[in-house]
């Protein structure tokens, strides 16, 4: 039986990394991210932090805290008839509940811990949507008071904590696949 995991954690915890494990272990990849990005190059507009959230608040005003889920649902049952799914970047609770309802049992969320002061660090260096102390601060406090990031990072299924090498990050992974 085919299985979807939702990788969740805030940002710069490691979620990209999960996700691109999942991928090398033959995961097929639903990028929630992908229908914000979507939305800032329909208006025309660069890709940053700020776009980013006004992006994402906007959808959620116009579909619902699950409009990321219901913009992605087919996608999810093409990729799930034809094996294993992995999601990234579902944030929130409505969005959780959309998967899991239609799915059951076969869906799972896999939270990534690493604490704030290195993630922020992490999100310093980043080559591409780099974000800097308030920045990151600001997405953080935005993601947990306006998009229910909280709820499913606490109703997780499995917990890695991301807070050393890239091998003890596969060692953990390893073990829930």
């Amino acid at each position: 039986m085919n299985k979807i995991v939702a990788v969740i954690g805030m940002c710069g915890s490691g979620k990209s990394e999960v996700v691109k494990y999942f991928v090398d272990k033959g995961y097929q990849k639903v990028y929630f991210g992908d229908v914000v990005l979507n939305e800032i190059k329909s208006k025309g507009l660069d890709a940053n932090e700020v776009t980013e959230r006004k992006a994402r608040e906007e959808l959620r005003d116009r579909y619902g805290m699950g409009a990321m889920a219901m913009k992605s649902i087919d996608k999810i049952r093409e990729f799930y008839m034809k094996g294993n799914v992995v999601i990234e970047s579902l944030y929130s609770w409505k969005e959780f509940k959309i998967i899991k309802n239609e799915f059951g049992d076969r869906f799972k969320l896999l939270a990534v811990y690493t604490t704030k002061n290195l993630r922020y660090n992490r999100l310093k260096q980043r080559e591409v949507r780099r974000l800097m102390y308030d920045e990151a601060m600001s997405r953080d406090v935005s993601e947990i008071e306006h998009l229910e990031k909280g709820g499913p990072i606490a109703f997780a299924d499995y917990l890695v904590v991301n807070d050393s090498t890239l091998d003890d990050l596969y060692k953990q992974l390893e073990k829930i696949i």
